[in-house]
């Protein structure tokens, strides 16, 4: 006769359906072993970690303050404390409940991983690193603290110690989709398409919904001129955290549905580069019979208002016309199946400057008998990629050559940078006198040659249809492939880029071999 087994407890019950991802479940037997024992606080944790899977956030921290009330000493719970707080958006709240937690346990690794993570959102990469250290000394086998790690020393431009955090993270824990796709990341920073691919793969293999992993394989395959691949994929832009979709009640419009007598609202959704580059759809979808209402940022509006194919410019902020349909800009080669023979207007240009613009700053600027350059050298400091794609002036200025009438396309100039300007009076800048992009694609328009690096002057220069020769970091941006010299979105363009990662100085002296070489070729009266 077999032996019997007893019934297992409530909180028991409730435990192992936590552990099994059953929360649902597991929340009606932990319910019951609470109620039998209002200080049972280890089935008030539990109970918070089955909220917390059920998306129950305000309820889950509540439940670990139950646990805390009930035993003060609890170690996990304090830990737990501090997870749903750092969820709910209250780090320094967060990190007392951390440093609580590690005051009873030093030992604890996931207490000391997840303050890590959340010292990487206040900004404090290097205490954030020392967690992470902590927190393998303690846990060697932590794959999570591992990825921790190196997501901290991508953010301290230690690239190659971050992809070796990374590979740790996925030989311990090969199907985590999250360090898979980190890894991923890091051999796209080095230009393998091929192997960050397989490790995009790998993470869509083990967690098909991962956003991330989506995302950042669609960026490797425009990168590497996948079109027809890449674009669909694109789209997981939106399921990211850091996307927000606008709450249309309009539908998207795919490329399937008619246009003609239709008005369709095409809206700017990214940086003002972004709009310049995929501007160039509006004439083609007024093409087949729509009309266009394009809502851009307003420093764009001078200039693109005279954009063919637009009925209505709206600057964003302003009310919206009515309309039947509606698309990102950025989505618009999905729509149009872009391939790279397909590009719209990549020939020639598809705006022009004011002409009343022209006529000012022609006359502001004189004339030269010097070849004229403007310079471009910095975009937003907020943009997550700052560090790799701008430079300092200074830099850019111990490679000029003399000889040459120098302008500056910037408006916003950084306090180091302003103190080199005025160290450079060769260099001519006019900063709030650029009033918007109508004013700077003036300028475009009046220099011989555009020297920028990957902003948004050199899409503007590459839409004026001007000379513009872009200087790359070595891990480029997905729209400007690899290896190639020149764009296939704009022929005006010539790209210079970094032969290592940091190494600016080969291309900046490159560039100005090249300037001097112009000046040869065109002498001036």
């Amino acid at each position: 006769m077999p032996a019997h087994r007893p019934e297992p407890s409530p909180f028991d019950a409730g435990l192992a359906l936590v552990r099994a991802g059953r929360a649902q479940e597991a929340l009606v037997r932990l319910q019951q072993a609470v109620a039998a024992d209002p200080a049972h606080a280890n089935a008030y944790n539990a109970m918070g970690a089955a909220l917390r899977m059920l998306q129950r956030p305000a309820e889950a921290l509540r439940s670990f303050e139950q646990a805390i009330a009930a035993a003060p000493g609890h170690a996990a719970a304090h830990s737990n404390r501090g997870i749903m707080l750092a969820e709910l958006k209250q780090p320094e709240a967060a990190i007392e409940s951390f440093d609580r937690a590690l005051a009873l346990d030093p030992r604890l690794a996931d207490a000391l991983s997840n303050r890590g993570k959340v010292r990487i959102d206040l900004g404090q990469p290097e205490a954030a690193l020392a967690d992470f250290d902590e927190a393998i000394r303690q846990a060697p086998g932590f794959a999570e603290a591992h990825h921790n790690r190196g997501i901290v020393l991508r953010q301290l431009r230690q690239r190659e110690a971050a992809r070796a955090s990374f590979e740790q993270a996925v030989r311990l824990k090969p199907e985590s989709a999250d360090a898979r796709s980190s890894l991923g990341c890091a051999e796209l920073e080095r230009n393998r398409v091929d192997a960050a691919l397989r490790h995009f793969d790998a993470a869509l293999l083990s967690q098909p919904g991962h956003a991330e992993a989506r995302w950042n394989k669609a960026l490797a395959l425009l990168l590497a001129g996948r079109f027809g691949e890449g674009w669909p994929l694109y789209e997981a832009r939106w399921d990211r955290t850091a996307a927000s979709r606008r709450p249309f009640r309009q539908p998207q419009w795919t490329g399937r549905e008619p246009l003609a007598g239709r008005t369709i609202l095409l809206h700017a959704e990214q940086g003002l580069g972004d709009t310049l580059q995929f501007c160039r759809y509006v004439p083609q979808v007024a093409a087949a019979g729509a009309t266009v209402l394009l809502e851009v940022q307003p420093p764009l509006a001078p200039l693109l208002r005279q954009l063919p194919g637009v009925a209505t410019l709206v600057m964003q902020g302003e009310p919206l016309p009515r309309f039947d349909l509606q698309c990102p800009l950025l989505s618009l080669p999905l729509a149009f199946g872009t391939t790279l023979g397909s590009i719209p207007a990549a020939s020639g240009p598809y705006l022009q400057a004011p002409s009343d613009r022209l006529a000012l700053w022609g006359e502001r600027l004189g004339a030269t008998s010097s070849v004229r350059v403007g310079l471009a050298w910095s975009g937003r400091a907020e943009h997550r990629n700052d560090h790799n794609r701008g430079l300092a002036l200074e830099r850019l200025a111990a490679h000029l050559p003399p000889g040459f009438d120098y302008v500056s396309l910037q408006q916003d100039v950084r306090a180091a940078d302003r103190e080199v300007l005025a160290a450079h009076p060769h260099i001519r800048h006019f900063g709030d006198a650029l009033a918007d992009f109508g004013d700077t694609a003036a300028l475009c328009s009046l220099v011989d040659v555009v020297l920028t690096v990957d902003t948004s002057i050199a899409h503007l220069a590459g839409a004026l249809g001007r000379t513009a020769w872009v200087l790359l970091p070595f891990a480029p941006d997905w729209r400007w492939l690899l290896e190639r010299e020149d764009s296939p979105w704009y022929a005006s363009l010539r790209l210079f880029r970094q032969p290592a990662p940091i190494e600016w100085d080969p291309v900046l002296a490159r560039a100005a071999g090249e300037l001097r070489r112009l000046a040869r070729a065109a002498p001036r009266a």
